[in-house]
């Protein structure tokens, strides 16, 4: 049996540095989250924002695979 949510799941994100305003595509690991992500322009250290797992959560274009996992079971 094929999981749905995992055939759908994107990995790919693009973290805007909240700072400088860079974006940078990463691929998100599917088994950890980033808690932390230094920005390849101007060297910010950026965590997640309150309430938020990881660094894709708060400032990537995708959430991370867990969350994406999450929504996709709640539907």
């Amino acid at each position: 049996m094929v999981n749905v949510e995992a055939r759908d799941m994107k990995l790919k994100s693009i973290i805007k540095c909240p700072e400088c305003g860079f974006e940078k595509e990463e691929t998100m690991p599917t088994d950890s989250c980033w808690y932390f992500y230094e920005c390849s322009s101007c060297e910010i250290r950026l965590s997640p924002k309150a309430g938020d797992c990881c660094v894709f959560c708060s400032y990537g274009s995708v959430k991370c695979p867990p969350k994406q996992e999450e929504a996709g079971s709640s539907t």
